[in-house]
């Protein structure tokens, strides 16, 4: 159990949450993609860069997503594929939290990439998200003066839950002043689309064979964030994108938590 060594302050705050100097804060509910494509030597998946001035995760690779917003889980939209009830079940969640992990699941990928998990009908995909039109709605859902389910309204869309599929939960430690209670779900790039660099919160994208990103992590020339860098493992086993989605997953919570090891702290996920 070696960890990840913590800095100055992180093993500050620790010591005094374990001293209950402090109280952690809530973890806010939110969803992040593992966007997959077939490549020449496997499964290749969709990272970005967070700029360094973002407040949490400066600089690391990660896959798109964020958090639920308020209106994703309480306005109705047109559905195909398992239930909030069905999703519920696998995230251990509510009706009412899984519908809205899934409405912002595929909410933030549009917003982050350009991707979009929806059709015209339950077995219908969008073909192209380029137009302007399309980056009016995009900038409109991110600032918020756009509803998701409004926007799907609008078009005549319905979200393609069948196309997610479940893959790991991991929440964020308490050590930490911004935490998410995140869902992880990965699904592949539609045929016909295309992601995107469509800035924001990130100043660079890449496809990466999941090996290949843990080898540039492990030279130092990249960061990742502990649950990145376990679910790139994960995939790494897998031999192309069909056998990624078939995977059958118990979804289990994850938190990294804090521990003293030979005077000093470390983040540990056991």
């Amino acid at each position: 159990m070696t960890g990840f060594p913590l800095p100055a302050e992180l093993a500050a705050r620790a010591r005094d949450l374990q001293a209950g100097r402090v109280e952690p804060v809530p973890a806010r509910d939110a969803a992040t993609v593992v966007i997959l494509r077939p490549g020449a030597l496997g499964p290749e998946v969709y990272l970005l860069r967070r700029k360094a001035t973002m407040a949490f995760a400066a600089g690391a690779y990660v896959y798109p997503g964020g958090s639920v917003d308020p209106r994703d889980t309480d306005q109705a939209v047109a559905w195909a594929g398992p239930s909030p009830a069905d999703w519920g079940a696998v995230f251990h969640a509510g009706e009412q939290v899984a519908r809205g992990l899934v409405c912002a699941a595929v909410r933030e990928t549009f917003e982050e990439t350009g991707v979009l998990l929806a059709g015209p009908g339950p077995g219908s995909v969008v073909a192209d998200t380029t137009g302007d039109d399309w980056e009016a709605d995009r900038l409109a859902l991110i600032d918020r003066s756009l509803a998701f389910a409004d926007f799907l309204a609008r078009r005549g869309l319905v979200l393609r839950s069948d196309l997610l599929t479940p893959w790991a939960h991991w929440i964020t430690p308490e050590i930490e002043q911004r935490r998410f209670d995140t869902r992880f779900f990965a699904a592949v790039l539609p045929e016909g689309q295309r992601t995107r660099d469509v800035g924001g919160e990130a100043d660079q994208v890449v496809w990466q064979r999941p090996a290949e990103a843990l080898e540039l992590a492990h030279k130092g020339e990249i960061f990742l964030m502990p649950p990145t860098y376990a679910t790139l493992g994960e995939l790494s086993a897998y031999a192309d994108v069909a056998d990624v989605l078939a995977a059958t997953r118990e979804i289990v919570p994850i938190m990294p938590r804090a521990v003293e090891i030979e005077g000093e702290m470390r983040l540990v996920t056991t």
